[in-house]
């Protein structure tokens, strides 16, 4: 009697699940953005590194604009909600009096140092793509940022009103651009210290020297006298 073998088995390689695939997508797109920037990177590079096919990308995403929302959005929005959590429990301990500059300053720069230690919330490779998501100039990402940052960004305005009474409306909207623009370069580890510095710079991976550092230079521009940009 003829005993036929068994039939192989047809998945000798790795059946990828639908989320598996999706999360794959997501992490190869904000590694290939972070290095070469939102516009210069293809969907077809993407699907290349990532071992998938085109289908996935459109399945899981639609477009490449969806694509590049879906990978700021999943790392903003919990970025976004510690900064709230975090100057929430600062005003829970003021009674109501106006925080300081400095205290504020330390709960935003500290929020996105917790980022910068944390691999599963993006690290350092978010937040060099944030920097490159602030100084490259495309609308959808522009957009982007505006519609994830508004609630975290007028918090900390309104902190920083009433902890700079002196100091208008419209300055304090410039010296809070300002105030961003230097964390979010800092934070992306742009080293522009090597074209105006004859020395290698100490202390680079010190988070808390970087950060008294910071809020020392950025405390100083923001509690600047009033009118004190003007002619």
């Amino acid at each position: 009697m003829v005993v036929s073998s068994p039939t192989p088995a047809v998945a000798d390689r790795p059946i990828r699940s639908p989320q598996a695939t999706q999360l794959r997508i997501l992490e190869t797109a904000e590694r290939l953005f972070t290095e070469q920037g939102f516009a210069a990177t293809s969907l077809r590079e993407i699907t290349a590194t990532a071992r998938v096919n085109l289908a996935a990308v459109n399945y899981h995403f639609g477009s490449k604009e969806a694509l590049i929302d879906a990978v700021l959005t999943r790392r903003l929005q919990p970025l976004n909600q510690l900064h709230l959590d975090e100057l929430n429990a600062l005003e829970a301990t003021s009674c109501g009096r106006p925080l300081s500059v400095t205290a504020i300053l330390n709960v935003y720069v500290g929020a996105a140092f917790k980022l910068d230690e944390n691999p599963t919330a993006g690290g350092s490779i978010f937040l060099r793509l944030l920097g490159r998501a602030f100084t490259e100039p495309i609308e959808q990402v522009k957009q982007i940022l505006q519609r994830q940052y508004a609630v975290m960004a007028d918090r900390y305005k309104h902190a920083l009103m009433a902890a700079l009474p002196h100091v208008s409306e419209e300055d304090q909207v410039w010296r809070m651009q300002f105030m961003f623009g230097a964390i979010s370069y800092t934070m992306a580890g742009t080293d522009v210290m090597q074209l105006v510095a004859t020395c290698e710079r100490a202390g680079s991976d010190d988070h808390a020297a970087i950060t008294r550092r910071l809020v020392a230079f950025l405390a100083a521009g923001l509690q600047a006298p009033a009118g004190s940009c003007r002619r």
